[in-house]
């Protein structure tokens, strides 16, 4: 990393739909029992339902509350969403964009988007996700699917705004399929992100914009992929279920900087 530009290393463990609310207060308390480095930041991100009872365990522990999805009004008739207004002052941060949702419920670039200024205009930190299918990728398209998708999610969005953002990269291939990206293949990808969001905001801040890898990381392959120079961290999916998993790839995090 350019010393003139620090970035503090991210650990995010997204629980998907994963634990019932005893487990996941049972997991977090685990996941504060370990030992941790100072020079990283760890996030939990449960089910909305967990939200709550995990606010209070969580409290003073230094590890940051996540929402894994935001609806982009802060109120109305949207029955099941879940709007900024309510997880402001209970979350730290909020998901948006996860391949998931833009594959299984067919989200939008321009409604990630919408997702991601509402949580910015409710003082909540936002990690928002890209990446490619592996049909994209084959196509030679990666670079366009995810420039197009950096487009819609940074656009408009000055110094201050982009203070609070963290870029996920997870090529949709290697979500729980056990297939990794490369360590220097993901380096390229996260490499190629910092430079369009440097087309979109100041160079000053694209240098310092977080930008993390998601797929498949495992307490095996995370030094490697850690040691990358652009990538600061991991949005971490089945390993942040298992608590010896989930720590050792905190402590690579820590390791690499």
């Amino acid at each position: 990393m350019s010393p003139d530009a620090p970035r503090t290393p991210l650990v995010a463990g997204n629980w998907k739909m994963n634990t019932t609310v005893p487990e996941g207060i049972e997991l977090a308390r685990a996941i504060i029992a370990v030992p941790r480095s100072s020079g990283v930041e760890v996030a939990v991100l449960p089910p909305f339902v967990h939200l709550w009872p995990l606010r209070e365990v969580l409290r003073g522990s230094g590890i940051l509350l996540g929402a894994q999805d935001v609806f982009w009004e802060s109120a109305g008739a949207y029955t099941g969403e879940v709007s900024p207004v309510a997880l402001a002052g209970l979350c730290d941060l909020v998901l948006v964009g996860h391949s998931e949702r833009r594959h299984l419920f067919g989200e939008t670039d321009e409604q990630v988007a919408r997702k991601l200024r509402a949580a910015l205009a409710h003082g909540l930190q936002v990690i928002v996700a890209v990446g490619e299918t592996l049909d994209q990728r084959e196509a030679g398209a990666a670079g366009a699917v995810v420039d197009a998708q950096i487009d819609a999610a940074l656009l408009g969005l000055d110094d201050g705004a982009m203070a609070q953002v963290v870029v996920a990269y997870e090529p949709v291939w290697a979500i729980g399929s056990g297939r990794t990206a490369q360590p220097a293949d993901a380096q390229e990808m996260c490499a190629a992100i910092r430079a369009r969001a440097g087309e979109r905001v100041s160079a000053s801040t694209a240098a310092t914009l977080r930008i993390l890898y998601g797929g498949s990381v495992t307490a095996d392959n995370a030094g490697a992929l850690f040691a990358e120079p652009d990538i600061d961290g991991g949005l971490i999916g089945g390993a942040s279920l298992r608590v010896d998993a989930f720590s050792a790839i905190v402590t690579a995090a820590a390791g690499s900087r």
